[in-house]
C-alpha cells in the first residue's frame, strides 16, 4: 500500500533499545572428544597438523563435509618457566611451545606496567583474579593446556557459571574406565559478573577442582578459551610431588598404559616436565584429550533490538492510494455516502530524513484503520 503522508518519529519518545540474551546447553560427551566413539577409535575426528602446533578435534570425522569443529587444544609453557630449561627441549618443539604460550598471553591478558614502563612485558596466566603480580611472583600457571572453543559452539560467549569437564586419572588408553575422576568448574562465577574479573580478553574466571578445591585453570568468556594448569597433572587427589607413582595420577603412563604417538616409549615415574618437554604438542595434547570424560558449557546469543513506537492518529491513514481502493472516483468500501472511510494498514516503512525507505516490517495480519480510532504499532529491528 503506498502511502502520502508521513509521520515523524520522535528518537526520545517514540524509540527504545533492548537485549536479550539466549542460551543453548552444549554437552559433549568424552567419547568423541576422546577419539574413542565409534569409528572415531583411530581418531579420525583429530586432525594433526605438519606444523604440529596445534590439535583440532571434530565431532565427525574431519574429512567428511557433516563435520563440525569443536575446539583446538594445545599444551605450551612460558619461556620463565623452568620446562624452559630442559636439556630435552631442542627435539620437543621448545620455541613453538614457548610462542604459543606468548601468543594466547598477549592476546587474552596483555602487558604488565604502562607503555613507558622500561621493564614492561607480557602477562603470565595466574591462579587468581587480582592480575596485579609480577611475573616472577608464585602464583603464575607457566605450564598450561588451551582449549579454545569454536565460534559455532560458543556463539557470543559461554555464559558464566555453566562450564564443567570432567577428567578422568587412568591410563592413557582407558579414557571410558579411569579409576577416579575430578570435575573442573566455574561454579565461583554468576551471570551478574559476581567472581569475575576484566582483562583485555573479556571477562575471565576460575575453574576449580571438586577434589582438591584448588585452583586449576581459568576461563575466558568471550574468547571462549580455557587455560588449564599443569598443575592437573601434579597436584590431585592429594598428590603433591611431580612424579607419577600410582594409576591414580593424570599423567601415569606405567607399561600398562600405551606408547605415546610420537614414538616414546612410558615408564613408571613419568613427570609433567618429561611429558611436556619431552613430547611433541600432539602428543602432550593426548594426553589431556584421551581422559576428557565429559564437557559441558551453555552458550550465549546477544540479539540487540531497536523498538519504534509508530504512532497512528485519528486523522491520518484513513484512506489508501493505491488504484484498487476507488472505483468510478467512488471508495470500494463505503456503501453510503456519509460513511466514515476504511482502511487496513498491512505494511509500516521505516524513512530516513530524506524520505528514502530503509526498512519494511508486514504485519501478521491487516489492522482496521477508521477515524474513530489510533493505533501504536511496535516495530523491532534485530541485529
Amino acid at each position: 500500500m503506498a502511502v502520502k503522508d508521513f509521520t515523524t518519529i520522535d528518537s526520545n519518545l517514540d524509540v527504545t533499545t533492548t537485549r536479550t540474551l539466549l542460551h543453548e546447553a552444549i554437552p559433549l560427551t568424552g567419547t568423541i572428544v576422546s577419539g574413542t566413539y565409534g569409528t572415531f577409535r583411530s581418531d579420525n575426528n583429530v586432525k594433526n597438523y605438519s606444523h604440529g602446533m596445534f590439535q583440532s578435534v571434530y565431532d565427525y570425522p574431519y574429512l567428511s563435509s557433516s563435520a563440525n569443529h569443536i575446539f583446538d587444544i594445545v599444551a605450551c609453557f612460558a619461556a620463565s618457566s623452568s620446562l624452559s630449561a630442559s636439556t630435552t627441549t631442542a627435539r620437543a618443539q621448545r620455541a613453538k611451545k614457548i610462542n604459543l604460550y606468548t601468543q594466547y598471553a598477549q592476546t587474552l591478558l596483555g602487558y604488565t606496567g604502562s607503555l613507558s614502563d622500561p621493564s614492561r612485558e607480557i602477562r603470565h596466566f595466574e591462579n587468581d583474579l587480582t592480575l596485579d603480580n609480577s611475573n616472577g611472583g608464585t602464583n603464575q600457571m607457566k605450564e598450561v593446556y588451551i582449549l579454545n572453543f569454536s565460534r559455532l559452539l560458543t556463539k557470543d560467549q559461554v555464559k558464566k557459571g555453566t562450564f564443567s569437564m570432567t577428567v578422568g586419572t587412568g591410563s592413557y588408553g582407558s579414557a571410558n574406565g579411569p579409576l577416579h575422576t575430578f570435575t573442573l568448574s566455574d561454579a565461583s562465577a554468576s551471570a551478574d559478573g559476581t567472581g569475575c574479573t576484566s582483562t583485555q580478553g573479556g571477562d575471565m574466571a576460575l575453574l576449580y577442582s571438586d577434589v582438591t578445591n584448588k585452583v586449576s585453570g581459568a576461563i575466558f568468556y568471550q574468547a571462549g578459551i580455557v587455560v588449564l594448569s599443569g598443575s592437573i597433572a601434579m597436584n590431585h587427589g592429594g598428590k603433591t610431588g611431580k612424579a607419577a607413582a600410582s594409576k591414580d595420577d593424570l599423567v601415569q603412563l606405567t607399561t600398562w598404559g600405551k606408547t605415546l604417538p610420537d614414538g616414546v616409549v612410558p615408564t613408571a615415574g613419568v613427570t609433567l616436565q618429561k611429558l611436556l618437554t619431552g613430547s611433541s604438542i600432539s602428543s602432550s595434547c593426548d594426553i589431556l584429550r584421551h581422559r576428557i570424560k565429559n564437557l559441558s558449557f551453555n552458550n550465549t546469543t546477544e540479539i540487540n533490538s531497536k523498538i519504534y513506537f509508530c504512532r497512528v492518529p485519528h486523522n491520518k491513514y484513513n484512506y489508501s492510494s493505491n488504484p484498487t481502493y476507488l472505483s468510478a472516483s467512488q471508495i470500494r468500501v463505503k456503501t453510503v455516502e456519509t460513511d466514515t472511510p476504511v482502511a487496513y494498514i498491512t505494511t509500516v516503512g521505516l524513512y530516513n530524513d530524506q524520505r528514502e525507505l530503509l526498512a519494511v516490517a508486514k504485519l501478521s495480519e491487516p489492522i482496521r484503520k477508521d477515524p474513530t480510532n489510533d493505533l501504536t504499532i511496535r516495530v523491532r529491528l534485530d541485529y
